[in-house]
C-alpha cells in the first residue's frame, strides 16, 4: 500500500520526497491497516468468546458505544455513537463484547444502514435472544466536506428484532433510555 499512498501523492501534484511527505505513505497505510481491521476479525467469535448461561430475561442496553467508520463511498470517516440491546434467551455475553462487535463491524468500509444491519443480524443469530434493537446515530464527513457541507446534519439508523419489533412497550423503553426522539 506504502506505493500506491506514494503514487496518490504525486498524482495530487505533492513531491513525495519533500521532508514532511517522506513517511506518509507508509503512515498513511499503517493508518488504513488500523481502521479497517475489521475484516481480520469475526464478531461472532467475539460474542462465542464470553457466553454465559443466566435466566436474566429483561433489556440488557450498551449506550453510547462510541463508533468511528469509514464510507465505502468517498472512503471519509463518518463518527458517532451506537446503542445495542438484547433480551436474553437463556444466554448472556459480556457487556464488553458488545462494544467490541460494533468495532469490528465499524472498521471495514462500511454505510450506516448495513452497519446497523450487521450488528443486530451478528448478536441474534449468536445469542439466539428474545429480541435485539440497535440504533446508530453518526456525523458523515463526506457530508461536511464535501458536497452539501452541512456540518450539522446527524443521521440515525435503526434495526429491531424479537420483542423490538413486536412489541411497542419494549421499544419504547428502548428509545427512553437511550435519549432519543426515534419512534
Amino acid at each position: 500500500m506504502t506505493e500506491h499512498y506514494k503514487a496518490i501523492l504525486e498524482l495530487l501534484g505533492e513531491d513525495s520526497e519533500r521532508e514532511g511527505l517522506l513517511k506518509t505513505p507508509e503512515r498513511v497505510a499503517k493508518a488504513m491497516q488500523y481502521l479497517t481491521k475489521g475484516y481480520a476479525e469475526d464478531p461472532r467469535e467475539i460474542l462465542r468468546a464470553a457466553l454465559f448461561k443466566e435466566d436474566y430475561k429483561q433489556m440488557v442496553l450498551v449506550k453510547d458505544i462510541e463508533m468511528y467508520s469509514l464510507c465505502e463511498h468517498h472512503m471519509l470517516p463518518f463518527i458517532g455513537k451506537a446503542h445495542v440491546a438484547y433480551i436474553p434467551n437463556g444466554t448472556i455475553t459480556g457487556l464488553s463484547k458488545i462494544a467490541r462487535v460494533v468495532e469490528a463491524f465499524s472498521r471495514r468500509l462500511q454505510v450506516q444502514e448495513r452497519l446497523t444491519m450487521q450488528i443486530k443480524d451478528c448478536i441474534q443469530d449468536t445469542l439466539d435472544p428474545l429480541g435485539v434493537a440497535v440504533v446508530i446515530e453518526a456525523k458523515h464527513l463526506c457530508m461536511c466536506m464535501r458536497g452539501v457541507r452541512n456540518q450539522n446534519a446527524i443521521t440515525t439508523t435503526s434495526d429491531f428484532t424479537g420483542a423490538f419489533k413486536t412489541q411497542l412497550k419494549t421499544r419504547e423503553e428502548f428509545i427512553r433510555l437511550i435519549g432519543t426522539t426515534l419512534l
